[in-house]
């Protein structure tokens, strides 16, 4: 069964999380995995892997914290990629939406490296999430890591130190959670189509081929 990470509160743009992680909840009955959705647009802030020209755009809305997220990274991720973003018909824009105050700091470490980076700063996050994001204060874990990722030590605390960049990154998650109804982590919208939970690779690729140009 899959499982997605549920929302705990609604949370203002300048507004600090808590540090302790949200719980875990069954995912919703089948009728509400895969539904309607408006599309979000393309920022210039927005990260994007594949091709930028590609025709279907996967927005992903999850927290680093979350496990169905890490999961989804591990085992639906890499199928998508082969079959649909390697290829050219899809791209994958990743939006932040941080469900504890780690999650918010490892977002913030994420976006401050460069952007040719920032998938394999997602990469390691995800892989790494047992050593930092169970922590009370996964500072000291996130510094190691972002080492291990080329970033220099002064370069990490000042990031973690940028409120603009805090701030954007809560402004962004409100965004989702107002304008496009997400209530839970992760939550993908593809071309109108919503998907809630780390659902299976085939449940992707069904909604993929129905929303791709036709040839």
């Amino acid at each position: 069964m899959a499982y997605i990470w549920l929302i705990s509160a609604v949370v203002a743009p300048l507004v600090v999380l808590a540090a302790a992680p949200a719980s875990a909840l069954d995912a919703p009955s089948p009728g509400r995995l895969v539904a309607q959705a408006d599309s979000p647009q393309l920022s210039p802030d927005d990260r994007i892997l594949g091709k930028a020209d590609a025709p279907v755009t996967i927005f992903e809305y999850a927290s680093l914290t979350c496990p169905h997220c890490a999961a989804f990274e591990k085992e639906i991720l890499p199928q998508i990629k082969t079959a649909w973003i390697d290829t050219g018909k899809a791209k994958l824009v990743f939006r932040d939406f941080p469900l504890d105050g780690s999650a918010l700091k490892a977002a913030m470490v994420a976006r401050c490296a460069p952007p040719e980076r920032f998938y394999g700063f997602i990469d390691m996050l995800f892989a790494q999430q047992t050593s930092w994001g169970t922590s009370g204060d996964p500072t000291a874990s996130l510094g190691r890591l972002a080492k291990l990722g080329g970033m220099s030590d002064e370069k990490f605390q000042a990031c973690l130190k940028d409120d603009a960049l805090q701030n954007k990154i809560l402004a962004g998650r409100l965004a989702g959670e107002k304008e496009f109804k997400v209530e839970s982590t992760p939550t993908f919208l593809i071309n109108g189509k919503r998907i809630v939970g780390a659902q299976p690779f085939e449940t992707f690729d069904e909604v993929l081929k129905s929303v791709s140009p036709k040839a």
